[in-house]
């Protein structure tokens, strides 16, 4: 359910894992399903949300997380006995909460946060092969069935994903420091900029404000959603930068190097890890 980069990525993804498969997209903007139709990304075309998902076997949500109460409050009566649902949100425990609440029994839920997406928007930028090597994120619960959870971690391997698994409260927190807060950063830093300096910007500055390419009602929703975290994050963050300051008031040449020496070292150690994950061989 909803057909922008990730919505039409997983489709094209499952028609090469799973050629066979029946793909109905579902959304507002009959543009959107149209060209998600003419790149091959879905096989049939719905702006009815109950009726997308009448007796489907899976049920994705890739709509903005703000939207996920009314459209599960929309499609609960229409789902098929044993259908399992999911969905990409980048939070979880808000998301965790309402399907539990507003599902039938006869439905299995499993979250799921695919870390893979790009700053473009639309339907367009869809790739194949958007989650090859990627982490997906899944959040089971006590509640959680045994079987769809498997089924699931199933279906994004198939897409080429790996998985990792985190309760909702560990990954909102965790999230909001390495995903959520660096989004807040970047806007941050475009939008503290004069107009001059705009000008004379380099390929780092571009590099670290990418993600500020990104939609602005979805992100809003992530923000507003996991306020909480985020809160604390921005917090250390002003402690970091309070200690920088610090420095630059002192002059404390030595302590500032040592500063930057760790931070650097931390990125290539963390880099090494995430290409070794990838590439274990």
């Amino acid at each position: 359910m909803g057909v922008g980069l990730l919505g039409g990525s997983i489709g094209l993804a499952l028609r090469n894992a799973s050629p066979k498969t029946h793909i109905v997209g579902y959304g507002h903007r009959l543009e959107s399903l149209k060209k998600a139709s003419e790149i091959n990304a879905i096989d049939a075309i719905e702006t009815d949300a109950k009726k997308s998902v009448a007796g489907s076997d899976l049920v994705i949500l890739c709509t903005p997380v703000g939207t996920f109460a009314d459209l599960l409050a929309q499609i609960a009566p229409n789902l098929a006995r044993g259908v399992i649902v999911t969905d990409v949100g980048s939070t979880k425990r808000s998301i965790v909460r309402m399907a539990e609440a507003t599902l039938p029994a006869t439905a299995k839920f499993i979250a799921s946060h695919p870390l893979a997406g790009s700053e473009k928007r639309g339907v367009e930028f869809s790739r194949a092969d958007l989650f090859a090597d990627q982490l997906c994120i899944l959040t089971p619960t006590k509640k959680t069935d045994a079987a769809a959870l498997k089924r699931i971690e199933s279906f994004w391997r198939s897409l080429g994903m790996r998985i990792a698994s985190l309760t909702p409260e560990d990954h909102d927190r965790l999230l909001a420091d390495v995903s959520h807060l660096p989004h807040l950063l970047a806007a941050a830093l475009i939008a503290m900029q004069d107009d001059k300096g705009l000008d004379l910007c380099g390929k780092g500055f571009l590099d670290a404000t990418r993600i500020a390419g990104g939609d602005g009602g979805l992100w809003r929703d992530i923000f507003i959603d996991n306020a909480d975290n985020l809160k604390a994050a921005v917090g250390r963050l002003k402690k970091q930068l309070d200690t920088v300051e610090k420095m630059l008031d002192h002059k404390s040449v030595e302590a500032l190097r040592v500063w930057l020496d760790v931070a650097a070292h931390r990125r290539e150690k963390t880099l090494k890890k995430k290409l070794k994950e990838i590439n274990p061989g």
